[in-house]
């Protein structure tokens, strides 16, 4: 492990990064340069265009190895509890629908380890990797089971009868979930592309994450501020979940049940405690669900997750 006071600088400086792109979204909505229609555009950009040529590129160059490792069934373990925990009082005590369920659970589960995962992960754990096996999982299992949802949803809402065959073919056609299992399926094969064909993949896929970022900034600006709303007591939930009790969950696993590593245990105690992955506003904005929610847990959870990654290099690092 690196010193704690390089760990501090690195993480801070991942975090940097992301909120200088969101305060480009910000100050371009602020003097009008950007509207609603230039965050419809880009969230649509991002969605059906760079997400899945970012999301092929991570899954078929990503390593396999740990997939059955136990840092990645503690990760997973944490997830699950993290999201049923929410479940257990989106319809009791919030009285969402289904779709609205669909993206607070992901609020609450769905971890950014992509942009600011692999950042961190370098800096703080010295090696990327520790972030492969949780991307795949999420990208290939959580988040088409999720878009599956709330395209069913989505077509009921609209009040089409469509034959079964077609809701069971939804996450077969839906451009992110594609990405993900070709990406896949590349990996498993073997298969090796030269670089004239990686190099158009990655500039289309290095579009995604400015585009959602920005779009993020601007909704910060045109919508209400953030914690705002009738959606306050779910987003306080939502956030005290995804930060706090998803890592202690992780710990207490790691630490007591699997006996892991001091190193091994700070890592699967910072995957979990990072915060909200931009993903989730991308897909709220998408199907029109919550999305005040997704953009204020986004926000609260990177500024929390800030101390709680911290102290948990200080503890563990």
């Amino acid at each position: 492990m690196r010193p704690y006071a390089e760990c501090v600088q690195s993480a801070l400086s991942g975090y940097a990064v992301i909120w200088a792109v969101i305060a480009v979204g910000f100050i371009c909505a602020h003097v009008k340069a950007l509207g609603e229609n230039h965050r419809a555009m880009l969230s649509n950009v991002a969605f059906l265009v760079a997400s899945p040529f970012l999301l092929f590129q991570t899954v078929a160059q990503a390593s396999l190895a740990h997939l059955f490792a136990e840092p990645l069934l503690i990760s997973v373990i944490a997830i699950v509890v993290a999201g049923g925990t929410y479940l257990a009082t989106a319809r009791t005590v919030f009285h969402q629908g289904v779709s609205g369920a669909t993206i607070g659970t992901l609020c609450s589960a769905y971890t950014n380890a992509g942009n600011l995962g692999l950042p961190i992960a370098a800096l703080i754990l010295g090696d990327m990797t520790w972030m492969a096996p949780i991307i795949l999982v999420q990208t290939c299992l959580l988040q088409p089971t999720a878009i599956a949802i709330l395209d069913i949803m989505n077509r009921q809402a609209g009040g089409k009868r469509k034959p079964w065959w077609f809701y069971a073919t939804l996450p077969f056609r839906n451009p992110i979930t594609v990405g993900s299992l070709l990406g896949l399926v590349v990996n498993l094969s073997g298969l090796h592309f030269p670089s004239l064909v990686w190099q158009p993949i990655t500039m289309i896929g290095d579009v995604a994450v400015p585009a959602m970022l920005i779009a993020f900034g601007i909704s910060l600006r045109l919508d209400p501020p953030p914690g705002r709303g009738p959606h306050l007591r779910e987003l306080v939930e939502v956030v005290v979940i995804k930060c706090l009790w998803q890592p202690v969950v992780a710990w207490v696993l790691a630490a007591f049940v699997f006996h892991l590593s001091t190193a091994n245990t700070l890592a699967v105690v910072v995957i979990a405690a990072l915060p909200t992955a931009q993903n989730v506003y991308m897909f709220a904005s998408r199907y029109q669900a919550r999305v005040l929610l997704a953009r204020d847990a986004i926000f609260t959870s990177t500024i929390l997750s800030v101390p709680v990654i911290l102290g948990a290099s200080a503890l563990l690092g």
